[in-house]
């Protein structure tokens, strides 16, 4: 009896120190063989049975279209993904770096690891609504910007891989994507390895599914489930290995000291630049330079608009090019005018990517002083103190119904005095004087995250330029940056820097005046350092 206690202990100690081995590897167990906890799938196919997550179609509930089960837990990015399958019957797979198709629920589309109950198919990278087959198996191929796959080397004999392959039996996937790099073995045979090098369609980061497919009767069962998340800078767009901001300057509006989009969008990029952050910033003029190139825009991970909004906004033209973008996952972030547009498909769009935005006759733009006391749990908020200034803070934005995924950032509550002007498109209307009448907190910053994986954030201040010497705000505002990029915001925030007269004073697109008072613009920084 002393002996087995000994061998009993001797065999669990020896678990511990492999399960911690394995824990220090980074990998980690993302299906507890108990409960769909962090799954998310349609009850009617997906369950949990004898250990594993079970799809199954019959002939009298089939599905009508592929159904997947999506992991709650995390994106994925670089990573490696080791899991154990099953099929009866049909075909399946597990997405990666993938999107939630808009509107139809459980839908996904993005790279896909195949495997099926025939002969062909298992081990394949398949692009499910993303530009379909990558590479058969045996294939390497690489993705040019014409969106099609080359074969650079064939790997292996596509009929000696499959039978390595156990049908309706237990076999392991073991999928590694590391930069754009896409490599699917099963078994420990390498089945296909695909390079993307689309810029303008690949995708850096997206969900994780798992696949039951339209058809036939099937079963498919998974079971062991570990990933391990690579290290963030084997992930970036960069081959600087950093996150590419891109700041997009509108035209100069309402001369020197306001509007000054250039020189604002220079400030917030050196600052960028110089935080230490895996992060690389350009700023890029549209009144000198025009609207971006294709590969300028689809190589940024987020993308900020500070320009004059409304009817001329820049991004009205361009919405179904934007729309491709964050479908994939880039940020948006809007600053200022930038959060106006017009309501109909534009305005539609700005609440997808960001949540909320600007409308005519619903917002308004008085200038007030705001004073921001409280802020919730964020990674936007790190670092920032309570802060006031007196800018022109819009409020009573036009949010997604029920504030539905909008995260408020700044909030405050507007005095009457701020709709003395009459009503009209951006002064007033009945709805908002109702509003501040029943004191309601108005946001004048938010934050979403999309169902695509991307992030948005839009914040109606920054019309007065020297509120950007205010080191809470400017800090806040490249968090929201950083964020949007996918980015970790440090804990005690984005460095941002001290900001002077002479640092404002750079990069304007108009003259300043023969006299400017830089000693006014002095005295309101040092009323902002004291706070």
């Amino acid at each position: 009896m002393r002996y087995g206690t000994g061998i009993a202990a001797w065999l669990m100690a020896l678990a511990v120190l492999s399960t911690g081995a394995f824990a220090q590897d980074g990998w980690e167990s993302i299906f507890d063989g108990k409960t769909l906890e962090k799954w998310d799938g349609n009850p009617e196919f997906w369950k949990v049975e004898d250990g594993t997550i079970t799809g199954q179609t019959t002939a009298d509930k089939p599905t009508k279209g592929n159904t997947f089960i999506i992991w709650r837990g995390g994106e994925t990015a670089d990573f490696e993904l080791k899991l154990e399958y099953k099929i009866i019957g049909g075909n399946s797979g597990i997405q990666y770096r993938s999107f939630e198709v808009p509107n139809e629920k459980w839908v996904i589309g993005g790279y896909q690891a195949d495997f099926e109950a025939g002969d062909t198919y298992s081990g394949i990278n398949y692009g499910e609504r993303f530009r379909g087959i990558l590479a058969l198996r045996g294939q390497e191929t690489v993705i040019g910007d014409d969106h099609k796959p080359k074969v650079v080397k064939e790997i292996g004999n596509t009929n000696e891989i499959q039978t390595k392959i156990k049908k309706e039996d237990w076999n392991e996937y073991h999928i590694t994507a590391k930069g754009f790099t896409f490599t699917h073995k099963i078994n420990g045979v390498t089945t296909s390895i695909v390079t993307d090098e689309d810029k303008a369609d690949r995708r850096a980061k997206g969900v994780l599914a798992l696949q039951l497919h339209a058809g036939p009767p099937m079963k498919v069962q998974f079971r062991n489930i570990k990933l391990k998340q690579l290290k963030p800078e084997a992930s970036s767009t960069s081959s600087t290995g950093k996150k590419k901001i891109l700041l997009l300057a509108g035209n100069p509006s309402h001369g020197f000291g306001a509007h000054d989009h250039l020189s604002g969008c220079s400030l917030l990029a050196n600052l960028l630049n110089a935080s230490g952050l895996p992060v690389e910033a350009e700023v890029h003029s549209l009144q000198k330079a025009g609207w971006p190139s294709d590969e300028k825009l689809a190589s940024a991970n987020t993308i900020l608009i500070y320009s004059d909004g409304g009817g001329g906004h820049p991004f009205n033209t361009h919405l179904d090019q934007l729309n491709a973008l964050t479908s994939k996952g880039t940020g948006i972030v809007c600053i200022h005018y930038g959060v106006e547009t017009t309501k109909g498909p534009a305005g539609a769009k700005f609440l997808d990517w960001t949540g909320g935005y600007f409308e005519p006759d619903w917002s308004v733009n008085p200038h007030w002083t705001a004073h921001y006391s409280k802020f919730p749990d964020h990674a936007i908020t790190h670092g920032v103190k309570p802060f006031a200034t007196n800018d022109e803070w819009y409020y009573h934005m036009r949010f997604r119904d029920k504030m539905e995924g909008v995260k408020p950032i700044l909030t405050d509550l507007p005095t009457e005095e701020t709709l003395s002007r009459g009503d009209g498109p951006h002064s007033g209307n009945p709805a908002v004087r109702t509003a501040i009448k029943n004191k309601e907190p108005q946001h004048m910053a938010w934050a979403t995250q999309r169902d695509d994986g991307g992030r948005g954030f839009g914040c109606t201040g920054g019309h007065n330029h020297v509120n950007w010497g205010n080191n809470q705000f400017r800090k806040l505002i490249l968090n929201a940056i950083v964020w949007t990029a996918g980015a970790d915001v440090p804990s005690d925030g984005v460095p941002a820097g001290t900001v002077t007269v002479d640092d404002l004073l750079q990069n304007h697109d108009e003259p300043i005046p023969a006299d400017f008072n830089k000693a006014r613009w002095q005295a309101i920084l040092d009323e902002y350092n004291k706070q």
